[in-house]
């Protein structure tokens, strides 16, 4: 298949870095998702690889081939969009067949081809069907049929699934799923939707303002960003940040002046890092509502203001100064008005420089 390479990728608009210096490797039959805000130069590194936009500056290899002067025909490639690009006056069929027609394919290896991609799809049953009268889902199947009909190199993927409500995106994710296994094709994916990214990727890559934050598999970056943005950004319901100042060898919230109780190993990361201010994650899973204070530390006082229900979990909503927090509740909902301490665990804290927003190791 292919393996891509980006080095110093720059795609600039006159002064505007849509892509600013991305070197990146992506391994053949690898599945990797572009993950990041609109803006961050995610669809734009996609539209470089294409050969759809040329490359201000650096270099795209397909394997150790350099394909910056490749029209995207000549870089066997198949592209699937937001928007279907679909014929409409031509029926599910002939969409599909348009470019093995164009590649002047014969009749009997069309039919072979055809077969075998609505097999793997399992939408034999529309292809007499005009664009018109299918549903979204079944538009982006077909869309996707006449994109690996070909059986490309690279499969690239830009917000595919944006346009279609939640019941066909849950369907269409397992279909790309099923068909990168299939054709073991290296595929680039781009979403803002960090629940697709976490679902589809064997890697993930968060971009933001045309630069790579950070790359990992999903757990990985779940688990232990090692960015401040990324923690940001990945996670439903979202991670707890809060800024503490360190003084008097004593931690304290920023802006409430409210002291945290951490445990030595914590105090001691912190320490090291000779920051005077620094900022506290954890994910809401990792921290727990108690009556009682820590018997090691680790802990805040809080008051419950609101309780929801997340994906069977329970959760607390608590205020330290004007920042929202979360906390899990356990199997049991707690009640809103109650006090409590907030309790957690030295391996689930997350502790990052403000300024550059790299965690403390």
């Amino acid at each position: 298949m292919a393996r891509i390479r980006l080095e110093h990728l720059k795609r600039y608009y006159d002064k505007v870095k849509a892509v600013d210096d991305v070197s990146l490797d992506i391994k053949d039959r690898e599945f990797v998702v572009f993950l990041g805000p609109s803006g961050c130069g995610k669809t734009t590194t996609l539209r470089c690889i294409a050969g759809l936009e040329e490359a201000t500056e650096g270099d795209i290899f397909f394997d150790e081939r350099r394909v910056n002067a490749l029209v995207p025909a000549d870089r066997n490639i198949a592209m699937v969009f937001q928007f279907y690009a679909l014929y409409p006056h031509l029926n599910a069929y002939r969409n599909i067949v348009f470019p093995l027609k164009a590649e002047k394919m014969s009749a009997g290896e069309i039919k072979k081809k055809v077969s075998w991609v609505t097999d793997l799809l399992k939408i034999g049953d529309i292809l007499g069907r005009k664009m018109s009268e299918l549903p979204d889902g079944d538009k982006q199947k077909v869309a996707l049929a006449r994109a690996i009909v070909r059986n490309p190199k690279v499969l690239l993927l830009d917000e595919p699934l944006s346009a279609l409500d939640e019941k066909f995106r849950e369907q269409m994710r397992i279909e790309f799923l099923k068909i990168q296994k299939s054709l073991s094709v290296t595929t680039v994916y781009v979403t803002h939707d960090q629940r697709e990214a976490m679902t589809l990727a064997d890697r993930i890559v968060v971009m933001r303002e045309g630069k790579i934050v950070e790359s990992g598999d999903p757990e990985t970056l779940y688990e232990n960003p090692q960015n401040l943005f990324t923690g940001y950004f990945i996670g439903s319901p979202g991670m707890n940040f809060i800024k503490c100042a360190v003084r008097d060898g004593g931690v304290f919230f920023a802006e409430s002046g409210h002291p945290v109780s951490f445990s030595k190993g914590v105090l001691g990361r912190i320490g090291k890092s000779g920051l005077r201010e620094v900022i506290f994650g954890i994910r809401p899973e990792y921290l727990f509502h108690s009556k009682k204070r820590a018997p090691k530390g680790n802990c805040f006082g809080i008051k419950i203001i609101v309780v929801e229900t997340i994906q069977q979990l329970n959760y607390g909503n608590f205020y330290i100064g004007a920042n929202l927090f979360k906390c899990h509740l356990g199997e049991e909902r707690g009640k809103e008005g109650s006090s409590g301490y907030a309790v957690f665990d030295d391996e689930k804290v997350r502790l990052y420089d403000p300024g550059s927003g790299a965690i403390l190791q």
